[in-house]
């Protein structure tokens, strides 16, 4: 079964993405969830005129995932936190203080689209993580969780 994907599904692929899988999952789930519609002749003519109108837009959306990559790459984001004793964090880091502090260092880059590589982060050190910008476009950075 072909469906046409409205939204980004984990392990599946992105918006606008033509895949197929199997019956059950996409009549139980996909469509019923507002994930996916079904591909038949007409919606994947719709589609197609859809993505070709698209198209210019994803490439300025590209070059602008593409600039904050850049402006990743290197950078050591610093996260403060409160710590207890033998530098123990008082409860975890997550997306939202990564987004927070990336935000403090002029990277507008949403908390979605975060992945924090070795969860959970409960003590001071540094850090791996992966901004997901584009579907094209991933960057691996380092962060570092320091004292407040």
């Amino acid at each position: 079964m072909e469906v046409i994907l409205k939204k980004n599904v984990d392990k599946l692929g992105y918006k606008d993405d033509i895949v197929s899988v199997k019956p059950g999952y996409g009549r139980n789930f996909l469509i019923p969830q507002g994930y996916a519609v079904l591909a038949t002749d007409s919606a994947k003519k719709m589609h197609s005129e859809n993505m070709r109108q698209k198209s210019h837009k994803e490439n300025k959306i590209k070059e602008e995932a593409e600039a904050i990559a850049s402006k990743l790459e290197g950078l050591t984001v610093k996260v403060k936190a409160k710590v207890g004793d033998n530098d123990k964090i008082f409860g975890s880091i997550t997306t939202i203080a990564l987004s927070d502090a990336l935000k403090a260092e002029g990277i507008e880059v949403d908390r979605k689209s975060l992945k924090i590589m070795n969860e959970p982060v409960k003590e001071l050190g540094t850090y791996d993580a992966t901004a997901n910008l584009h579907k094209e476009v991933a960057k691996d950075f380092k962060f570092e969780v320091v004292a407040e």
